[in-house]
C-alpha cells in the first residue's frame, strides 16, 4: 500500500482541493505544515515552483493540485470523481483551471488598499462567476448527481466567498447568482469540505485580511479594515 504525505500551508485553498479529494477517496495520509514566508530548504528541493500542495507518494513528490487530484482519482479505489466520457472529462479540466483563476481574482478583492479598488475587483470576479453560473444545471454538483473533481476544486473558492460575505454583505461575490449559491450551500455542508481545513481557518483568514501590507503603505487592505 502506498504511503501519502501532504505538504501544506494552513490557509492555502489549493491544498484544500487535495485534502477534499483524499477524504472523498478514503485515503489515509499524513500532513506537514510549513511557513510559506520561511520555506525550508528540503521543501524547495522537492517543489519546483516553491508552492503547496506537494504530495509525496512513496518518496516521489507530486505538485500542482489538479495533477495530484487526478493521480489520486486514477489510482485509489472507490467511485471515480472524473467523468468517464473523454469530452466531458476535458470540459471538467477546463473549468477546474478556470476555478484557479477565480481564486486569484478573489484574493485580489481582499488585498487591495481602497474601497473603489476592491469594488472594481469584485465586479471582475462577479463577471467571471456569472460564466460559471451558466455552466450549472439542477445540481447539487457541477456534473449533476455525482460529486466530482470540479466540486473539490471550487469548494475553497465558494467557502471563502461565504467568509467574505460575513465580513461585509456588500462584497458577497455570489449576489444574484442563485445556482452558485445553492452549490455553495451544498459544498459547505459536505463532510469532506468541512474536514479540509484546520479548525481555526476562519480566524486565520480574517487575521490575514487585517494584516498590514507593505504594498498598502503598511496598512491593512480595505476589506481587512472591515474584518478587524
Amino acid at each position: 500500500m502506498s504511503k501519502y504525505k501532504l505538504i501544506s500551508f494552513k490557509l492555502c485553498p489549493f491544498v484544500q482541493r487535495s485534502i477534499i479529494t483524499l477524504l472523498e477517496k478514503g485515503i489515509d495520509y499524513d500532513i506537514e505544515y510549513i511557513d510559506l514566508a520561511d520555506k525550508p530548504q528540503w521543501f524547495l528541493d522537492i517543489s519546483p515552483f516553491g508552492k503547496v500542495p506537494v504530495l509525496e507518494v512513496d518518496g516521489v513528490a507530486l505538485f500542482e493540485s489538479a495533477v495530484i487530484n487526478e493521480y489520486l482519482d486514477e489510482t485509489a479505489g472507490g467511485r471515480r470523481l472524473h467523468p468517464d466520457d473523454a469530452l466531458r472529462r476535458a470540459h471538467n479540466r477546463a473549468w477546474i483551471e478556470f476555478g484557479s483563476s477565480l481564486l486569484l481574482d478573489q484574493y485580489r478583492v481582499g488585498m487591495v488598499a481602497t474601497e473603489p479598488e476592491a469594488r472594481a475587483q469584485l465586479e471582475t470576479l462577479r463577471g467571471k462567476l456569472s460564466r460559471l453560473e451558466d455552466q450549472l444545471g439542477d445540481g447539487p454538483w457541477f456534473n449533476g448527481a455525482g460529486f466530482s473533481l470540479v466540486d473539490a476544486a471550487m469548494a475553497p473558492l465558494l467557502q471563502r466567498s461565504h467568509w467574505m460575505a460575513q465580513v461585509d454583505a456588500s462584497v458577497d461575490p455570489l449576489e444574484g447568482l442563485p445556482k452558485l449559491r445553492a452549490w455553495q450551500q451544498a459544498l459547505l455542508a459536505r463532510d469532506s469540505v468541512k474536514g479540509s481545513a484546520v479548525e481555526d481557518i476562519v480566524d486565520l483568514f480574517l487575521t490575514a485580511l487585517a494584516r498590514p501590507r507593505a504594498n498598502n503603505g503598511d496598512r491593512p487592505s480595505w476589506l481587512g479594515t472591515r474584518a478587524a
